[in-house]
């Protein structure tokens, strides 16, 4: 009922009159609306007061760009301790329980004296009873105190050496080789062979008898 009586009034309204308040009352409103729509004038702006993509201005002849983000040390680090190997080794040498970081032909070993390391290969130029001098460590530590070279230590702080106790071996092993769409197959036997070291000694020297 509503629709029908909306279209039959439709011919009045269009032809209706009207009023003056009403045509200033909405001018404004259509003025504004059409001056919203239209693309914002942008001004170009000096050189000088751009502003970087990290939101700090371009650094300039006579202006150094702030740093944009936060420093991660607004102060500068403290300063290493002075001669700190000549006051923490006696600390060092008096604690037992020594442990080292000894590297024997590139492979990293953290042992203690008594240990026993297997070798992954067969040291060359070694018989069962030979005292070797391990002089490559990277860390040497106690229960409270480490001390980690940049990469290895001085030879002189430390004395290391390893006794050859023997070699061991695998079992055999046969593995069989085979190419696609040939007729024959190759076997291959391997059994290696690996040496056994075991830890005999580990001193750390005071101070005073290393010449630091």
């Amino acid at each position: 009922m509503s629709r029908t009586l909306l279209r039959s009034a439709a011919p009045a309204l269009r032809g209706a009159i009207v009023p003056p308040s009403i045509r200033l009352a909405t001018t404004p409103l259509l003025l504004a609306r059409a001056f919203n729509t239209t693309a914002p004038i942008v001004e170009p702006v000096p050189p000088e007061q751009q502003q970087h993509v990290k939101n700090a201005v371009n650094p300039t002849a006579h202006h150094v760009r702030p740093l944009a983000f936060k420093k991660s040390h607004p102060a500068p680090p403290p300063a290493p301790i002075e001669d700190s190997v000549r006051n923490l080794l006696p600390f060092l040498a008096a604690q037992p329980g020594h442990y080292i970081t000894v590297h024997i032909h590139g492979f990293p070993y953290l042992v203690q004296e008594g240990d026993e390391i297997r070798l992954p290969f067969r040291m060359p130029g070694v018989l069962p009873g030979d005292v070797l001098r391990l002089n490559r460590a990277s860390v040497i530590g106690s229960r409270d105190y480490t001390m980690k070279g940049a990469p290895h230590i001085d030879e002189r702080v430390f004395e290391c050496r390893a006794t050859v106790t023997g070699t061991e071996s695998e079992p055999l092993r046969i593995k069989i080789k085979k190419k696609r769409r040939q007729r024959r197959a190759r076997r291959v036997h391997s059994k290696h062979r690996y040496t056994i070291l075991r830890i005999s000694e580990l001193n750390i020297k005071n101070a005073d008898d290393v010449e630091l």
